[in-house]
């Protein structure tokens, strides 16, 4: 499979993967609800399961410096089929600002939004002002006709011409300047901030999102790119030349802006080692010419302390060209191909791991839990069987079932009642948890070091007062840490109370997990580290550096709050679900059977007619336990990948 097909392929089968599970899980909502099993805390569990995969995004992010073919790479990789370059793609610095591609499936619509670059003198973050798109200068796209749509997106590398004050007050450091050669004594910076292009695309639509991003100076003056929006990507792609290896800039994007401990790109780091049609000599043989690439290849994994595989020799330019005029010979020299297969196969792998981990796990143990009630009752059924096998009734049989069955009733209904009160008390722990993490007890730790700031007329002073703010945070998170664990202690005994009283061995509870926040919380704490000791923050003005702590350091903590705050204010309800679902669907099936057994003992029909009925009950019941088998099986299924299907291999290319 050559040309866009095998991108498109691979995220086409994962998006199918995503649907299928949406449709078993939609299966399962009907076969609770065919078997009297439903409840409104197995609706929202559910519901919250849809919501992720509905959700689900896959980031990449193209990282590299000036003139390492980033851009010329997204154009081979998505815009082929226009014939044509769509994003700004030349020699030289192109991408001005950082770029989103992507599809917005809420409006449905193709747009181009541009953030003016002014907006950074103000005191709102990147993430604020995408709720602001009044602060946005849009444009639409007709994807009907290319020629406009290349010409709307070439705003993209737009510049504008302005004092070196200014570009300082605006973050721009003076070595990354370019002077303005038809204004003396000026210098260009880029128009925008930020770009965000909604289009409609096979892949864009299936939830893949991309990064595209200037250069070394883009990324020291726009911090909440490296704090945020890089550290959160599923990928990173890092584009180097072939020509040129691993330059001193290249090196320093990757030591300080990829390869940190802070980083979370399990999916993988990739560098992309591009323009290999420059080693390529028509008077060299083949073999030469290839021993030259993989010669770079390897000195280049070794200078990233890369596995070889992770560095993929490519030609954007030449894939690009390869698939505007459909010739799969130069498309495979290329390499393109191969990028994509290693590239979406392991993202694809990455992204099933965390929805399995999330959302597979959590499903499969509420549908065991419903397999182990349907199970008591096959047996409940089987006994009642049992004493209609004779000529007659065995009425005596009957009564002592119906006796044990309301035994067990009673039993569960009891618990019941237990767990309710204690799920009453978990709420209580919930809201002592929940103090502790609060909007309110945060905004406080933020007006207090903005005070603090604002009073301190020194850098050590300044510096003092952010990681104040970051040690507050972590004696809550702390403080947090220790609660939790007596409530998840609680929460132990409960089960294993439940456990040794019911016989369910299988049934465990759901922890709080509250150490991973601190962890976050301290690799956050690293970044807010160097952003203190970074000689650029250093040295600017009082006002500029609150305003640029506060939008990138203090944002993101609030971005981790939030989610602390969210998961700490659902754990309390969700503790407890797993013996809640269990006790309510034993006592539901053994409502069912007492009065089914009552009902039995009291009727004068015969026992051929009973025998009949409890025959086809169970036959029934089998084929509904079939049915969740089928389920589980389906759930279980792994994505598939292109990985799964063929071994690259990115040798032998030249």
């Amino acid at each position: 499979m050559n040309g866009p097909a095998i991108l498109a392929h691979q995220v086409e089968a994962y998006h199918q993967w995503k649907k299928e599970l949406i449709r078993q899980i939609s299966r399962y909502r009907l076969w609770l609800q065919d078997n009297n099993l439903y409840s409104d805390d197995i609706s929202e569990r559910i519901r919250n399961g849809v919501e992720l995969l509905i959700e689900d995004e896959l980031t990449i992010a193209f990282v590299g410096e000036y003139s390492r073919g980033k851009t010329e790479l997204i154009n081979a990789l998505f815009f082929a089929e226009y014939g044509q370059r769509m994003l700004p793609s030349e020699a030289g610095r192109t991408t001005m600002c950082p770029t989103e591609l992507f599809f917005d499936r809420a409006s449905n619509t193709n747009y181009l939004q541009l953030l003016p670059i002014e907006t950074r003198e103000g005191d709102l973050s990147l993430q604020q002002l995408r709720r602001h798109p009044e602060r946005w200068t849009r444009h639409e796209l007709d994807e009907r006709d290319p020629d406009m749509m290349r010409e709307v997106l070439a705003e993209v590398a737009r510049v504008q011409s302005v004092s070196p004050n200014q570009a300082r007050v605006l973050g721009f450091s003076d070595a990354m300047l370019e002077p303005d050669r038809s204004q003396p004594g000026q210098v260009l910076i880029p128009m925008w901030r930020c770009a965000r292009i909604s289009i409609r695309h096979p892949m864009f639509e299936r939830g893949l999102r991309i990064i595209d991003t200037p250069g070394l100076n883009a990324l020291g003056s726009e911090p909440e790119l490296t704090v945020s929006l890089l550290p959160s990507a599923h990928a990173i792609l890092f584009m180097l030349s072939a020509d040129t290896g691993v330059t001193a800039s290249d090196m320093a994007i990757w030591t300080d802006h990829i390869d940190t401990d802070n980083a979370d790109h399990r999916a993988g780091r990739f560098a992309v080692l591009n323009k290999i049609d420059t080693l390529w000599d028509e008077l060299k043989p083949p073999g030469q010419v290839e021993e030259s690439i993989q010669r770079i290849r390897r000195y280049t994994a070794d200078q990233l302390g890369l596995k070889l595989d992770d560095v993929i020799p490519v030609s954007a330019k030449q894939g690009l060209t390869a698939r505007a005029r459909q010739d799969n010979t130069l498309l495979e020299r290329s390499a393109l191909p191969e990028l994509e297969r290693l590239l979406i196969g392991r993202i694809l792998r990455h992204k099933e791991e965390l929805i399995t981990h999330s959302l597979i796990n959590d499903l499969l143990g509420m549908l065991q839990n419903s397999q182990a009630a349907m199970q008591a009752r096959l047996g409940g059924l089987e006994e009642e069987l049992q004493a209609c096998a004779g000529g007659t009734i065995d009425r005596e049989a009957l009564r002592r079932l119906a006796d044990r069955a309301q035994t067990d009733y009673d039993f569960y209904y009891r618990k019941l009642i237990t767990l309710r009160s204690s799920r009453r008390l978990m709420q209580s722990q919930g809201e002592i948890l929940s103090d502790m993490v609060s909007s309110a007890r945060f905004e406080t730790h933020a007006d207090g070091v903005r005070r603090m700031m604002t009073k301190s007329w020194t850098t050590a002073g300044m510096s003092r007062a952010m990681n104040h703010f970051f040690e507050l945070l972590e004696s809550d998170l702390q403080n947090l840490m220790a609660e939790g664990r007596l409530a998840e202690r609680m929460v132990e005994a409960i089960y294993r109370r439940y456990n040794q009283d019911s016989r369910a061995r299988h049934l465990e509870p759901i922890p709080l997990r509250a150490g991973r926040h601190v962890i976050a919380l301290r690799e956050l704490r690293k970044k807010a580290d160097r952003f203190r000791h970074a000689p650029g923050n250093l040295l600017r003005e009082q006002n500029q550096l609150i305003r640029r702590f506060f939008n990138v350091m203090v944002s993101e903590a609030r971005t981790l709050h939030d989610r602390v705050r969210r998961d700490v204010e659902r754990w309390p309800g969700e503790a407890l679900l797993p013996i809640m679902q269990y006790s309510m669907e034993q006592k539901q099936l053994l409502e069912h059977q007492v009065r089914r057994i009552r009902d039995m003992a009291r009727n004068d029909r015969d026992s051929k007619s009973q025998r009949d009925r409890l025959a086809n009950s169970i036959t029934d019941l089998r084929r509904q336990l079939e049915l969740a088998d089928a389920m589980q099986r389906q759930i279980r299924r792994p994505a598939p990948t292109m990985m799964q299907q063929k071994v690259v291999n990115i040798s032998g290319i030249a």
